[in-house]
């Protein structure tokens, strides 16, 4: 029993080096830079072991889409748990969301596809932050429909994306006014959701 524990852990290791070295790979040289060969090189094996764990790089992407999915919701969570009041708790979730998307380019542009063919469709995990949005405006609003519920989130996901985009792609806006272009939004959508409720 203790050898197949043994040989269960080392399977694992050598899996979470592959997406380690795939990861180390795309800090330095971007998602176009990944290949199966580059991660063989960096851990040492030979690209038919690397297939044993994963079938193609799109199978190395959807696991990192998933890690990611996974540790922006914990975010997200502590985000809320943290607040006194939904109004407070959806603002400092969004908050968490760009801070995120700074935190970590390259999982946020895999996650959703800033420059590049995003895996989300693919990823169950992808629907827990939407989750723990909706449910926040749900709450702020008094509980209405799903439909307007959805349609808030896509405003505020609108928005925060659009600017997280122009700062990823482009040269970015200077922090201040960054800054002043989230808060804005952000309030200003809180204010509707409750003259809206």
């Amino acid at each position: 029993m203790a050898s197949k524990d043994r040989i269960l852990r080392q399977k694992e290791e050598t899996r979470c080096n592959i997406l380690n070295a795939a990861y180390d790979i795309v800090k330095e040289e971007g998602w176009l830079g990944l290949n199966m060969r580059k991660i063989a090189d960096r851990i040492e094996y030979t690209a038919p072991i690397i297939y044993e764990y994963f079938s193609n790089k799109d199978a190395i992407l959807n696991e990192l889409t998933k890690k990611g999915f996974l540790e922006l919701t914990q975010k997200l969570k502590i985000a809320k748990e943290n607040s006194a009041s939904a109004e407070e708790g959806l603002e400092a979730m969004w908050l968490a969301f760009w801070d995120y998307a700074f935190s970590d380019k390259e999982l946020y542009q895999v996650m959703f596809g800033v420059e590049m063919t995003c895996c989300l469709m693919q990823c169950a995990e992808a629907e827990n932050p939407y989750r723990l949005f909706t449910d926040t405006i749900s709450e702020v609003m008094g509980n209405p429909a799903h439909e307007i519920v959805k349609q808030k989130y896509f405003t505020f996901f609108s928005i925060i994306h659009g600017l997280i985009s122009i700062n990823i792609i482009g040269n970015g806006l200077p922090v201040e006014m960054n800054t002043q272009i989230l808060r804005d939004a952000i309030s200003g959508i809180i204010h509707s959701l409750k003259v809206a409720a």
